[in-house]
């Protein structure tokens, strides 16, 4: 307990150096789950640790703490679990494809790393190598779909600057070449297999996903996209099961007990209901489309799964 009531304090006090605002009781409370009394106290830690620590008034007499700027000098540097997880984006990145996010976190990390003492440098190093190669995950099997770098950065450099683009695009089903196409890019939807983006088109005046690698060509226009009112992309995200649009449905899934624990640790949908039954199976329960995706999943799990759900997933 006095380990990681140490561990709390230190990590206050870095997150009172890297708020430009300062943080008040109430924001204590919320970071660590502490009642207002061991707040205090933890700030009154610091304060005793630390005297530099600056009070400053806030909106309606609360009050926030903060120390200046370089004020716990190299206690700021990234540990080798942050850094680790940095590498881990980079892997995870460039095995989707995203070879330009790849590349701009290779870059924050060097200039990271070049602010260490020559001597920690070569430590992390070594313990870096070590523990991604542990870790496994640039390593992981698996198709996937080779997307031009080019393509995505002008498709960022789309969304963030909110414009149109004017594209080429290869239809994947039929193959064919549609030019000049019109699109107002929303979001990439990077994840296993096929890669998306999400975008309005102004012919069918809707929202569709387009295959990242049927891109062939990319311009960006002067005229402003702007969303649609009200969009919540993880509201659209939610109402299918996988990537493809179709009518959301009630969905009903059972997993017999020999499978049910392991279904347990799945989040098969972010607004899935879970029930455990007396026998000791699964029932899980959500409302989404893509019911093609569904049937590839389940048919995962061997037979230990039921659909009791109508429809014509039951009938796979």
């Amino acid at each position: 307990m006095r380990y990681s009531r140490q561990e709390d304090l230190l990590r206050l006090a870095l997150m009172m150096q890297g708020s430009a605002e300062g943080l008040s009781i109430a924001d204590i409370e919320r970071a660590f789950d502490v009642s207002r009394r061991t707040a205090e106290r933890m700030r009154d830690a610091v304060l005793r640790s630390y005297p530099q620590l600056e009070e400053r008034p806030g909106p309606n007499g609360q009050k926030y703490w903060r120390f200046p700027t370089g004020t716990l000098g190299r206690m700021e540097e990234p540990t080798l679990d942050e850094l680790t997880a940095g590498h881990r984006a980079v892997s995870i990145a460039r095995r989707e494809g995203d070879f330009a996010t790849a590349e701009t976190l290779e870059h924050l990390l060097a200039k990271v790393q070049a602010m260490f003492r020559a001597d920690r440098r070569r430590r992390v190093a070594a313990d870096l190598e070590a523990q991604l190669l542990a870790d496994g995950v640039a390593f992981r099997p698996g198709p996937r779909e080779s997307i031009a770098p080019e393509i995505l950065s002008t498709l960022r450099e789309a969304i963030l600057a909110g414009v149109m683009i004017l594209a080429d695009h290869r239809a994947r089903a039929s193959g064919k070449l549609s030019r000049n196409t019109r699109l107002g890019p929303i979001a990439m939807l990077f994840g296993e297999g096929r890669q998306y983006l999400l975008a309005w088109s102004e012919y069918q005046d809707d929202l569709r996903l387009f295959a990242l690698a049927g891109f062939e060509r990319i311009e960006l226009e002067d005229d402003v996209f702007e969303r649609p009112e009200g969009f919540d992309l993880q509201d659209w995200l939610a109402e299918s099961f996988g990537i493809w649009r179709e009518e959301p449905q009630d969905v009903e899934w059972r997993f017999l007990p020999d499978v049910a624990d392991e279904a347990a640790t799945y989040a098969f949908h972010p607004k899935q209901q879970t029930e455990r039954l007396s026998d000791g199976s699964l029932v899980v329960r959500f409302r989404a489309g893509g019911r093609q995706e569904m049937e590839w999943y389940l048919a995962r799990w061997e037979g230990k799964v039921e659909v009791l759900s109508k429809g014509n997933l039951s009938d796979m």
